[in-house]
């Protein structure tokens, strides 16, 4: 199905196409078929990176052109909501200034006015759970609810506040029940999900970059199929450096692609993305090392009181062609970032696994440095779920034939691509364990 098949105001469809949108993904053609244009609530429950933000793009624009009702996107992570804002704010202009787009994310008084007189408003799933709570007159008039990242209902930190909200969304504590586009990663028991929300279920294993999965053990590159694998992913490789996850960025970007290196703590995050930064340097043209020193520029700001150690240490790594991005950097740090990478301009990215969740920077190759995290109890293994939607970021639609991922492994890749690889994620289970809850 065609973009221009859709049954959407001409100027609607003159702007898809302005973004890229030509034709429909099976996933997005799968949710129109199932009613989403015309107000049926559904459980989209896809990998990463598959087109779920058109969908929710799709049904605003349907619900807001026969209803005068409010639509609220809920998202875990202040980053997503920034994202999704600068997304949605185009709205505004096709529309002629009829849509206004709103944010909130923290101090929603000061915000009041404009959240009331706003059509479509971006909030996390906390700054939502608070307008409840204080009962804000512009939740009773909420028409449609866009839950992003809603696998992470079954998180013990996140869960039980997304589950309070869509519990009383979905039982009617706001008035009319509003329809519901739920977006999800690949879970397990996706369809008992679906129940508990009353949503048709769209369901697919679909991806726009076929994924080829492996694991870095002892200078060998393992992949799914245990031999070895087309592209790039040779079954051995001597790395390019002591440290396996930065060599192995090194090497995607001697074929002139980018990496994204996942590690499981900030400081981590901040010491590969230096020390990277020395290598990446020396790969790179003049022409291209005098754009890095420009942006760097724009990341120091000139107020010194904000020149904090953490700032400093991102524009210097800039300079060299790589950057770290975790929820330390404040928004303005971030964008920089994220508009660099997706620009080309950084070459090598560190992250910690909160990235995975929603902001959009794919990578040809994505290396993830350890699947063991530091927690309330003790060194343990990150879950299948969490490790599908890291590897999800590997590969860049209409820039990739295939996106590569890597966990680089301590002994026999075995166990990891057993585990991980080979593995399914999940089932999602109720964190409240109310007579309500999932």
């Amino acid at each position: 199905m065609r973009i221009n098949e859709l049954k959407l105001e001409p100027n609607t469809i003159n702007f898809l196409k302005s973004e890229g949108y030509t034709e429909l993904y099976p996933p997005q053609k799968d949710a129109i078929k199932a009613g989403v244009l015309e107000g049926k609530s559904i459980l989209v429950s896809v990998p990463t990176a598959s087109g779920k933000t058109l969908i929710a793009m799709l049904a605003t624009l349907s619900h807001l052109s026969k209803n005068k009702s409010k639509v609220i996107y809920l998202t875990p992570l202040r980053a997503l909501a920034s994202e999704k804002f600068e997304e949605f704010k185009k709205l505004e202009k096709i529309s002629g200034g009829k849509i206004k787009v709103a944010i909130s994310t923290s101090d929603f008084d000061s915000k009041y006015n404009e959240l009331d007189d706003a059509d479509i408003i971006i909030l996390t799933n906390e700054t939502m759970d608070a307008m409840m709570t204080f009962q804000k007159s512009w939740i009773y008039e909420i028409g449609l609810v866009v839950s992003d990242e809603i696998h992470l209902i079954g998180d013990s930190g996140r869960g039980p506040t997304l589950e309070m909200i869509l519990t009383r969304l979905k039982t009617g504590y706001v008035g009319k029940k509003p329809q519901i586009v739920a977006l999800s990663a690949t879970i397990s028991n996706s369809s008992l999900l679906a129940e508990w929300l009353d949503c048709k279920l769209v369901e697919s294993e679909w991806r726009p970059v076929p994924l080829s999965e492996a694991v870095y053990s002892n200078h060998t590159i393992t992949n799914q199929d245990r031999v070895e694998s087309e592209g790039n992913l040779d079954k051995k490789r001597e790395t390019r450096h002591s440290k396996p996850a930065i060599g192995l960025g090194l090497d995607i970007i001697e074929n002139g692609a980018q990496s994204l290196i996942f590690t499981m703590t900030r400081a981590s995050s901040v010491a590969t993305a230096t020390e990277a930064g020395k290598f990446v340097a020396e790969k790179l043209k003049k022409d291209e090392l005098k754009k890095l020193i420009k942006i760097s520029k724009t990341i120091l700001p000139r107020e010194t009181e904000d020149q904090t150690k953490l700032v400093k240490k991102l524009a210097d790594a800039v300079k060299n062609g790589t950057a770290f991005h975790h929820a330390g950097l404040d928004q303005r740090c971030r964008t920089i970032v994220e508009t660099e990478f997706k620009n080309g301009n950084i070459k090598l990215l560190t992250a910690t696994p909160t990235l995975a969740a929603g902001v959009n920077l794919p990578a040809r190759r994505v290396i993830i440095s350890s699947v063991f995290r530091f927690g309330p109890n003790g060194n343990a293994p990150i879950s299948i779920l969490e490790y599908k939607q890291m590897c999800g970021r590997a590969g860049r639609p209409q820039y990739d034939d295939e996106g590569e991922s890597i966990i680089v492994a301590k002994g026999s890749p075995n166990q990891y691509l057993e585990h991980y690889v080979d593995g399914i994620p999940e089932s999602l289970e109720s964190q409240i364990l109310e007579e309500s809850s999932l």
